[in-house]
């Protein structure tokens, strides 16, 4: 099949769009207000952008009501936010901190979640998530759409601090990510959780491309 985005003509019961880029990392991003009430939402629309030295980014549409999501508003003001990786173990509690809320609701709470303080930035990371990333503000790129919704809003942060729990490093130094079970978005109402990885590498002995590939900061050799 074919079919034209601006027109829609895919002929299917749902836009197959977000089905075929899959899957798709969960931004769960914590901010605080200006006035010092938590925020925490997921983002289906996450990345990590490049690794020396790392930026992550979250593409955040409008509210179903117009204007900025409270994440945007908040990284923007306070110039910080924390990633806490989503995982199976608390997905229900990924879900529940999507709601649509006012500003003045902390989603920490009617998810029945418990804060840890950051150490760097001041937003506060999601106790039981295994993996969280401090960081700065950078940068925002606003792209036009189409509808109420249809504006997205890409905020770029500068990882500024990391914290993986100990429990989730494998006695080779690895992140234990079958242990973790992230979670990602695929299309429709539907995740997935990892289960199982398979390894390759690159053919060759280009040392400076398997860095890239692992991510190694040239600062730190």
């Amino acid at each position: 099949m074919f079919y034209e985005p601006d027109k829609n003509n895919h002929g299917l019961p749902h836009n197959p769009f977000k089905s075929c880029v899959i899957p798709r990392p969960i931004g769960w991003m914590s901010t605080l207000a200006p006035d010092g009430t938590a925020n925490l939402a997921p983002f289906s629309q996450f990345q990590n952008i490049t690794f020396d030295p790392p930026y992550v980014l979250i593409a955040a549409n409008q509210k179903t009501a117009g204007g900025r999501k409270d994440t945007v508003v908040n990284a923007e003001a306070t110039g910080e936010f924390v990633w806490n990786m989503a995982t199976w173990a608390q997905r229900e509690a990924v879900n529940v901190s999507a709601m649509e809320v006012g500003p003045e609701v902390d989603e920490f709470e009617i998810a029945g979640l418990e804060k840890l303080e950051s150490h760097i930035v001041r937003p506060p990371r999601v106790k039981g998530s295994p993996v969280q990333f401090e960081c700065r503000y950078h940068q925002t790129v606003r792209l036009p759409g189409n509808g109420v919704m249809g504006t997205a809003d890409i905020v770029i942060g500068r990882v500024v601090g990391i914290h993986i729990d100990d429990a989730f490093i494998t006695e080779d130094g690895l992140v234990d990510v079958l242990k973790a079970r992230p979670i990602a978005r695929l299309g429709y109402y539907d995740y997935c959780a990892i289960d199982s990885t398979f390894e390759m590498v690159i053919p060759g002995d280009n040392e400076t491309m398997l860095q890239g590939l692992e991510g190694r900061p040239v600062a730190a050799e």
